[in-house]
């Protein structure tokens, strides 16, 4: 009997420790729908309402907002790495790139919401940097090679180059534009393809214009 309380007691703590997964999970969803919809400042009741939890969970979990913040980016930052995993198994090489280059869109359209936190000069901040590019340029950067490899499109990017080459895209003043980060990635991404074909194939023939009837 007494193994049979110790196994029990042993296993108590483990339904805590998934229901506070499942609660940090929630709000870390929450924050980035309502960081995006509001901005950093949203008053935090409304996370808290929109995860299903009360204040005192938040705090217990992420005690300042920057550690929320903090949370949300890398939450966004990991998902996107690990598309390129799932887009590689799933699609063609160039495919595969162009799939990531789209999703790497949206993440950088999704963190409009947190710029004015991130680009601010708290020190919690200071390693969201590093940690964009050590979990985005290799998965960037492994869809490259296999598309460089399938001679998809030909060699000389670097992952840090296109990445940064979004980046700046989306903050180029248009945020009032529907869908405009997303235009110029898809020029971006037909830029890589055609200059392969252009490389294999040499400069396009000049069009003709065909005769009047």
């Amino acid at each position: 009997m007494a193994a049979s309380r110790q196994e029990q007691g042993e296993g108590t703590p483990r339904p805590k420790r998934a229901d506070a997964q499942r609660k940090k999970a929630a709000l870390v969803k929450a924050a980035l729908e309502v960081f995006t919809e509001s901005g950093v400042d949203a008053p935090v009741r409304e996370i808290a309402q929109r995860a299903g939890v009360g204040l005192g969970t938040v705090y217990r979990h992420f005690p300042q907002r920057s550690d929320l913040i903090v949370a949300v980016y890398r939450s966004q930052v990991d998902e996107c790495a690990d598309a390129a995993e799932i887009l590689a198994e799933q699609y063609q090489p160039f495919e595969a790139l162009a799939g990531w280059m789209r999703r790497f869109a949206d993440f950088i359209s999704t963190k409009r919401g947190l710029a004015r936190g991130l680009n601010s000069s708290d020190p919690a901040y200071s390693a969201l940097p590093g940690y964009f590019f050590s979990r985005l340029g290799p998965a960037l950067q492994m869809l490259l090679d296999a598309a460089i490899e399938s001679e998809a499109i030909r060699r000389g990017y670097k992952a840090s180059e296109l990445l940064q080459a979004v980046a700046a895209l989306g903050r180029g003043g248009h945020d009032e534009e529907p869908g405009h980060l997303s235009k110029m990635v898809e020029l971006l991404v037909d830029g890589l393809r055609y200059a392969q074909a252009i490389q294999e194939e040499g400069a396009p023939k000049e069009r003709t214009t065909p005769p009047a009837s």
